[in-house]
């Protein structure tokens, strides 16, 4: 699975650079995450902005990601697809998750 990570003091942003978190790539996704958050403290943020398709392992990939970064630790979703969002209104994981339209304000808080 292709991630790319951006380590800011108070904040890591995670981009996602693959179309698809389904169940050919949730186990790949799961390692993947566990490899960016593993240095990094504080909340993380998952631009999902290059995928259009999340079937159910894909959301239980992600949610498993969250868990297993800790308690102590927070995962934001930003930049969904309205496919993608669609899954998550549907589940209702956007009740789960905070969502941010873009990366913007996160990026200028991330610099500033």
């Amino acid at each position: 699975m292709d991630l790319h990570a951006t380590h800011h003091p108070d904040l890591t942003i995670i981009t996602v650079a693959e179309a698809r978190i389904d169940a050919a790539a949730a186990i790949r996704f799961k390692d993947a995450m566990r490899a960016a958050t593993a240095a990094g403290a504080g909340p993380v943020v998952l631009d999902l902005g290059n995928v259009t398709f999340v079937d159910s392992s894909g959301l239980g990939a992600i949610v498993a990601a969250m868990k297993q970064m800790g308690g102590d630790r927070r995962l934001d979703l930003a930049c969904l697809t309205p496919d993608v969002a669609k899954v998550f209104r549907l589940t209702r994981m956007d009740t789960v998750f905070t969502i941010h339209d873009d990366l913007r304000r996160l990026n200028s808080r991330a610099t500033g």
